[in-house]
């Protein structure tokens, strides 16, 4: 187990979680892959209006599969759902999966994000190239540090006003569970309240980890003004939160339903019509709950608090498009003591 000093910051800092990126520039799009160690207990929550999902239902309760090899978070949209295939070939190779007779199946749920519209070029001909980018993502995959921002499913994300990103976060409870986050920021609404620079995360901030503004004083008038992209395209925050706690999989539900909420802490708005918002919850089982259901409530809400953090790493780390017209990320424009 990781030392104090050790801390990362990053869903990576829960045992039994490895991450991994890869994208394309040109594309403007990537693939972020979240290996675990088995065993595992794996719940979903999506209360956003339009979801690109793929073998998220194998997750309630009531099914038979408890545990997951792999989550995948990818862009796009649909297209993107054959990263899921280029992860569970790595895995497959591994001998990585559910024995059937002679055969393995790796369980890889997977959600997208819509990023068709970032000014990458999508005319990838016959076959999309998310396989190819969910192979690499799942062979570059590791348990310690990896990119924010502009990288892995992030590369092409964006929010109403500034570019979007991947982000993550992790804390540890009363108790000694650790809890982490990642987040693929690609939100209809906005981070920042108002015009910025001050992140709607603010009192979740430990650290200075996204620039440690606080709220402004006095508040913007604009403050509530609904911000969202243009038309209200498809967009979507997907994320994931991985505990090392030991759940059943009704808990790991509760946990993701609790952790969905820092999505609404973090954005405004969240779970829109538009949107596919959807929150993964892992536990890696290596630690016994001891407060029974107090305990898991701390868990569901510091699961909550981690993504809105990751949320807002995930814009504040992001690096622009080079593309004309391209969002400017948080940094550009703010990124001198938080004044434009």
């Amino acid at each position: 187990m990781r030392q104090a000093k050790d801390i990362l910051n990053l869903i990576t800092d829960v045992a039994g979680v490895a991450v991994g990126h890869a994208h394309d520039a040109a594309l403007a799009s990537g693939v972020t892959c979240v290996l675990f160690d088995r065993p595992n207990v794996a719940g979903v929550s999506t209360r956003g209006g339009a979801p690109g999902h793929r073998d998220t239902a194998l997750l309630e309760p009531e099914m038979t599969v408890e545990a997951v090899d792999a989550v995948v978070l990818s862009g796009g949209s649909a297209f993107g759902l054959d990263a899921a295939g280029g992860v569970m070939a790595v895995l497959r190779e591994r001998g990585i999966g559910i024995a059937v007779g002679s055969a393995v199946v790796p369980i890889v749920p997977q959600a997208i994000v819509f990023d068709l519209l970032n000014g990458g070029d999508k005319n990838w001909g016959v076959e999309a190239p998310y396989g190819r980018l969910g192979r690499a993502a799942s062979e570059a995959a590791t348990a310690g540090g990896f990119a924010l921002g502009t990288a892995g499913g992030g590369y092409g994300a964006t929010t109403a006003n500034l570019k979007g990103g991947v982000g993550s976060a992790s804390a540890v409870t009363q108790n000694g569970i650790t809890v982490g986050a990642l987040a693929i920021v690609n939100a209809v609404g906005s981070g920042v309240v108002g015009r910025g620079p001050h992140f709607w995360a603010a009192p979740y901030e430990r650290d200075g980890e996204f620039g440690g503004l606080g709220l402004p004083a006095p508040w913007p008038q604009d403050a509530l003004d609904l911000t969202m992209k243009g038309g209200g395209p498809p967009s979507t925050t997907i994320a994931i939160v991985a505990t090392d706690a030991i759940l059943t999989k009704a808990q790991a539900k509760r946990v993701a339903i609790m952790a969905d909420d820092g999505l609404a802490r973090a954005l405004r708005p969240a779970h829109a019509p538009m949107d596919g918002d959807t929150v993964f919850a892992v536990a890696t089982q290596r630690r016994a709950l001891s407060g029974g259901a107090g305990e898991l409530t701390e868990i569901g809400q510091i699961a909550a608090d981690c993504l809105a953090r990751a949320v807002a790493r995930g814009i504040y780390e992001a690096r622009a498009l080079p593309f004309q017209g391209a969002l400017p990320a948080w940094q550009d424009v703010f990124g001198s003591g938080g004044r434009t």
